[in-house]
């Protein structure tokens, strides 16, 4: 089990500490719901979590499953927010890149592992989760 505090801070703004290491980050609301967007809002913490836990069960898939590491991939994720009540994520649309030929992965390890990480299988299936993956070299 991992512990994480907080402190609510004013105006619309948190200090969340990681219970194991004591790092420390702020959460703001966003410009869209009454606050000034000057950190991540909770909901962008959620899918920034959700293409990180992809991309962290692929390196785990790929350096016991296939050998190798994976340094230098990327992704972009992009959070829609619903437009009627409740506010919340409605769709989550990520793009992974991988910086090696597709033929690296034939049996397509990595792609499963991201779309079984835990935070995947943590969000409502009412949320849309398209992922494209593009295989570079």
């Amino acid at each position: 089990m991992v512990k994480s505090s907080g402190t609510y801070q004013g105006e619309y703004n948190c200090q969340l500490t990681h219970g194991p290491s004591g790092a420390k980050f702020e959460t703001d609301a966003p410009k869209d719901n009454h606050g000034r967007g000057q950190a991540f809002s909770p909901t962008d913490l959620t899918v920034a979590s959700f293409a990180s836990c992809m991309v962290t069960t692929m390196a785990i898939a790929a350096k016991t499953k296939l050998g190798f590491d994976i340094p230098g991939v990327r992704w972009e994720v992009t959070k829609e927010m619903s437009l009627d009540a409740p506010r919340r994520i409605e769709r989550i649309v990520t793009q992974i890149w991988l910086p090696f030929p597709k033929s690296k992965d034939p049996g397509g390890v990595l792609e499963r592992a991201a779309l079984n990480c835990p935070v995947h299988h943590s969000l409502h299936p009412s949320i849309g989760k398209p992922v494209t993956f593009h295989w570079l070299g």
